[in-house]
């Protein structure tokens, strides 16, 4: 048998091991989203309580907004909703809540139990403009500026670190952006 096929299993697995080593150390709230740097994509969508009137995403133009997406039914959703609370609280950026396949009441009983930071609440019960906007699953945030260009998104519940250190960082620098 040759040198060759003997270490050829060797060199698979080492192979392996370094992609694996590789993918340990990426951070998964920062999966790449092709809509980053590009328009943010239109829509118009009922809004909550229903009945209210339809909210169109090219009434926000001129504006930099934050876009969440959570759900009633999402666990990671109670442990970010603080973290939003604060954020309405220090930055003076519309905070617009699209609801993902959730139910109107469930979404509304959620808010009046934990509090609502959100300027603008939408329905998006059948995840359609949750799929527009790529998203892989609630919770997720991103940042569009004044030109209507999704500047920043997150992946997964906002915490302290990633609110303080990525967040209100990307919104203070895309309205440092706008002002110039």
């Amino acid at each position: 048998m040759s040198l060759f096929l003997k270490l050829l299993p060797l060199a698979l697995f080492l192979t392996v091991a370094g992609f694996l080593a590789k993918g340990l150390t990426l951070d998964p709230s920062e999966l790449p989203s092709p809509l980053v740097d590009k328009p943010a994509p239109q829509f118009t969508v009922a809004t909550l309580p229903e009945g209210g009137p339809v909210f169109d995403s090219s009434s926000m133009a001129g504006q930099v907004w934050v876009l969440n997406v959570w759900a009633s039914w999402c666990g990671p959703c109670i442990a970010e909703h603080p973290y939003l609370i604060e954020l309405a609280e220090q930055r003076s950026v519309p905070l617009v809540g699209l609801n993902y396949k959730d139910q109107p009441a469930d979404a509304q009983q959620w808010l009046a139990r934990l509090g609502n930071p959100f300027t603008h609440l939408l329905d998006d019960r059948a995840g359609d403009v949750g799929l527009d906007w790529g998203v892989y699953g609630v919770p997720e945030t991103f940042v569009i500026d004044s030109r209507g260009q999704v500047r920043f998104k997150h992946v997964g519940p906002i915490d302290e670190k990633s609110l303080r250190g990525k967040l209100i960082p990307a919104i203070d620098e895309v309205l440092q952006g706008a002002a110039s």
